[in-house]
């Protein structure tokens, strides 16, 4: 039984058809790109929850520009309103993520940080999502 070929379009114009091959080697330079697409999904989710009212960015600057997630290469960072229930809709659409797109996030390397938010408190955060607390940056 034969695979399926596919082709990409670059600059819109395909590229030669090839077979695609399980997986990708670590330092692919694919991987960012197809990180950012699947990463889509998780955009997607938190998009939902702000318009179902579970979850809260934060406003910021003197036009109050509402602000929920951002995203880089393979790095997510999220803003929220501290408190428990924002924590929980983060960890639940993580979970999802994982399952819908079979990524694993790697909590062990994950942090959660706030700004004006009390020690007990960060430590229900960080155990809740079961990552470390972010060293603080004021100094």
């Amino acid at each position: 039984m034969e695979s399926a070929t596919i082709s990409v379009l670059v600059n819109g114009s395909p590229i030669k058809e090839f077979k695609p091959k399980r997986g990708l080697r670590q330092g692919d330079p694919l991987t960012p790109v197809l990180f950012l697409i699947v990463a889509k999904g998780l955009a997607g989710l938190i998009r939902e929850a702000l318009r179902k009212g579970l979850f809260k960015g934060v406003k910021i600057g003197y036009n109050q520009v509402g602000i929920s997630l951002l995203q880089f290469t393979n790095d997510t960072l999220f803003f929220c309103q501290p408190n428990y229930q924002s924590i929980l809709v983060i960890k639940t659409m993580l979970q999802c993520f994982e399952i819908t797109s079979r990524l694993k996030v790697n909590l062990h390397k994950s942090q959660v940080g706030a700004i004006g938010v009390c020690d007990e408190d960060m430590v229900v955060f960080s155990n809740c999502l079961n990552c470390k607390i972010m060293e603080s940056i004021w100094v």
